[in-house]
């Protein structure tokens, strides 16, 4: 597994290690397991179809108290192309060193130790079956992390909302993958916070005037975009509207009435989320799929069973997908219910899944 934990090239693409003959029989084998026959005898590359997005509220946590859950439901989707936020690993470099977040940190006993609990993890059945990419944060924050079956090669991976490969967007909030026919961008959405004077709110803003930019840039191809976004669309996208509403911190109100309540449910967010949306010309596949509003499963956030958040949820975790994908939406489902959190493998998120049917040979987006 270690091979598969370099460092990326200029170009995105993942360095490409040098094989034992049983590794290239074996890749091989598995390439030619992702092909199909055209009516002309000739052999064509199947895309990703099956993904899964999952905030797993530090991974290595996840390894320790929750892996053999999760890898069966890993193992049972068998997804294609399975993307993280929160991993909570922190980028290789030493105190006061450049850091390089697209690697583990490893130069103390402890880290090293870390590092390799969670390769260990991802050498396992049936995570040893993907390369995996990381976007890491300096120390244990944030970070995501992209796994893709060996046969589908990306053609390109960076690391920042600009499409620079050599460069990592702060706390390592994005992964952006191009495949032949689409791109697949995983991010984790920075928290909008409670009060104006807090950095917070403006750090909010920033990234979503970035994204209108960037969804619209990347319009000339087909785009999956999915991830932790941090905000809940519409009324139905939460269990208590009201509750979401009126919530504060402190007696804090903010000036502006479209900042007030929850982080992710305030008003000024989900206008944002709209536009980004309409300008992007994207749909939100679980809605497309799901128009009523379903107490049970219809949430992949849900509060601590403790407390005043017992039993109040929200949708933050999504899969935005172009326009011109919609007809091929299969499936797009949340893996997580109940308020003793069923399916959320120890995290405050549940696993969403989304699959897609396969690209016509006359299909626009070819």
């Amino acid at each position: 597994m270690k091979r598969f934990f370099k460092p990326i090239e200029k170009d995105g693409s993942a360095k490409k290690p040098t094989l034992s003959t049983n590794q290239e029989d074996s890749e091989k084998k598995e390439a030619s397991e992702s092909e199909e026959t055209n009516n002309n005898g000739n052999t064509m590359k199947k895309e990703p179809l099956k993904f899964i997005t999952w905030n797993a509220n530090s991974l290595l946590l996840r390894v320790k108290n929750n892996w053999p859950g999760f890898s069966k439901f890993v193992s049972d989707i068998d997804p294609d192309v399975i993307v993280i936020q929160e991993v909570r690993m922190p980028a290789a470099g030493s105190k006061g060193a450049p850091k390089n977040p697209g690697e583990i940190k490893d130069d103390t006993n402890s880290s090293r130790e870390e590092k390799k609990i969670l390769m260990r993890a991802l050498s396992s059945s049936p995570f040893g079956n993907y390369h995996v990419w990381w976007s890491l944060a300096d120390s244990k924050y944030a970070g995501t992390a992209l796994l893709v079956k060996k046969c589908f090669q990306p053609v390109k991976v960076s690391f920042a909302l600009d499409q620079t490969a050599s460069k990592h967007e702060p706390d390592g909030r994005v992964i952006l993958a191009e495949f032949k026919t689409f791109r697949l961008l995983n991010t984790y959405a920075p928290n909008n916070g409670w009060k104006e004077e807090e950095k917070s709110f403006q750090r909010r803003r920033k990234w979503d005037k970035r994204m209108l930019e960037v969804v619209v840039q990347l319009s000339d191809k087909p785009l999956i975009w999915c991830g932790d976004l941090n905000v809940s669309h519409e009324e139905i996208d939460v269990s208590h509207p009201e509750f979401f509403s009126a919530a504060k911190v402190n007696g804090y109100v903010p000036p502006n009435k479209e900042d007030c309540g929850q982080p992710g449910f305030t008003l000024s967010e989900r206008k944002r989320f709209g536009a980004i949306l309409k300008e992007g010309k994207l749909i939100d596949a679980y809605r497309f799929l799901h128009k009523e509003r379903d107490m049970e499963r219809g949430f992949s956030w849900s509060g601590n069973p403790i407390g005043k958040y017992r039993g109040k949820r929200m949708r933050i975790d999504y899969f935005i997908v172009s326009e011109k994908l919609k007809d091929r939406i299969i499936q797009c489902e949340m893996h997580g219910h109940g308020i003793e959190l069923e399916g959320f493998y120890g995290s405050d998120h549940c696993p969403v899944s989304l699959e897609l049917s396969p690209a016509s040979s006359d299909s626009s987006e070819s």
